[in-house]
Order: C-alpha cells, then structure tokens, then sequence
C-alpha cells in the first residue's frame, strides 16, 4: 500500500438542519485500493460518498482528494468553487440511476463530458469513449440510443461515461440497486474487471458478496458513523461491533436490505 492516500476524509459531519446524518467520519483509500461501504439503508453512505465530491456540502471537516484539500464551513467563494470543481474532475461517480441523455446516441453520452466540461477535441474524446465502451462490452451499441438498451447496459454505459472524464477514483453509489436481478451480475463484472485494472474505486453496496470477493477494505456504516472497518476476511467472519454482527446476519439469512 502507498503511504500517501487518494482519498482522505478527516472529522466529517453533515447536517441537514437538525438531522445529524454523518458524524465525525474519518476514512482513507490508497490508490488501486477498493473499498466497500456497507451498512443499512439510511445509514449515511451516500451522503458520505456526496459530500466527497460535494454534491452535498459538508458541514464540517476536512476531504482530501489527490491532494487538494477542503476545508468545510469556510467561506465559498471563488477560490472554493474552483476546488470543488477541481475535485470533482478527478472523481468519476456513477449514481443508482443511470441519467443518460435520451436524445444522445451511446457514445455521445459518453464523450459529453470531456467535451463540454475538458474542452476536449471531439476526436480525441470519440478515441477515449470508444475505448471505455469497448472496457464495458458496449462498443457495438455506440450508435444505439438509451431506449434501446436494458438497465443494465445502461448502468454500463454511464461507468464508461465516468470513466471517459479519466478520474482518479471512480464513486459507485448503490450502483445495482435500481436494477432486475438478472442484470445486477453483468454491471458487477465490469466493476470485477475495473479493480483487477487497478482502478481506485470507493463503492456504496448492498451487495455483499460482490464487497467479500473484491474490496480489499470493509467500511460499516451505521446511524451515520463508521462502526467498523477491516479486510472483507475480518469484517465477514469476525465483526466486533454489535451493528454489524445483525448486518452480516440479515445477510447470511437473505434478510432485507
């Protein structure tokens, strides 16, 4: 592991009036780290995950991401809105709904992006979304429109958007969990495919046997704060905090989510 983090989340809180929804978290990710956060839902994950690239803002503490550091509560001028801006190129989030342009073909979707946020040459992004959906198995649908595609060829298609902007780390928020079991395994196999690459990813799931076989870090959320963390051997077999012991019961059991 670097001794230099990616992703460094120091003494977080969010409120949102007088809802504490995150309290005092503190995690890091190492880069070519994946890292699962589990919990139960309304636990505080995803507005974890948001606040990392501020579509939520923070209410206090401090987020790191490659290097550039945010202090929150300060006062947002425009020297803070360049580094939120700044931060959110270098993160690539793929939401549970898929938010593709309707009227835009597949590979238009997917170079958007570059071309709009990086002012990239068009045929310089046309290379780099062909070569993302070909990543996903989605290059023979370029031409396609999203009405065409099931759920999770769209799921697919928005990592390779993600993936088009070239981020440092890739956020997953719950990304299977608006599709029919039968598709979840196939956008899973991408996400499989993306960390034996080496790809830093930060991944919100409920899927656990997906965070046992590929995180190489467990982080447990619950009431909005961080119960327990470890490797997925440790967090699975031998939780210590009584939380995730019920979590990984429910899941042992095919309990709800």
């Amino acid at each position: 592991m670097n001794a230099e983090p990616i992703i460094q989340v120091s003494g977080l809180h969010k409120w949102f009036g007088m809802l504490h929804v995150l309290s005092d978290i503190t995690i890091e990710v190492q880069p070519r780290e994946v890292v699962c956060i589990i919990g139960r839902s309304g636990s505080g994950k995803s507005t974890l995950l948001r606040c990392i690239n501020f579509l939520e803002e923070p209410s206090a503490g401090k987020i790191m991401v490659d290097k550039l550091v945010v202090e929150a509560g300060g006062r947002k001028g425009g020297a803070y809105r360049r580094l939120v801006h700044e931060i959110r190129l270098k993160t690539g989030m793929v939401f549970q709904e898929f938010n593709l342009f309707p009227h835009m073909s597949v590979l238009d979707n997917v170079i958007e992006g570059p071309v709009t946020v990086k002012k990239m040459e068009r045929s310089k992004a046309v290379e780099i979304g062909m070569m993302n959906l070909d990543r996903v198995g989605l290059l023979v649908k370029k031409d396609e429109y999203p009405n065409r595609l099931s759920g999770g060829q769209k799921q697919r298609v928005a990592i390779a958007r993600a993936l088009a902007m070239e981020p440092k780390v890739m956020l997953f928020d719950e990304p299977t969990s608006a599709l029919d079991p039968e598709l979840i395994g196939e956008v899973l196999n991408v996400m499989k495919k993306l960390a034996q690459e080496g790809t830093t990813m930060l991944v919100v799931t409920h899927e656990m046997g997906f965070a046992r076989e590929v995180a190489d870090r467990v982080v447990v959320m619950a009431d909005g704060e961080v119960v327990e963390q470890g490797e997925p051997e440790s967090v699975f077999n031998s939780p210590h905090d009584a939380r995730t012991q019920a979590l990984i019961e429910r899941y042992r059991s095919g309990g709800a989510k």
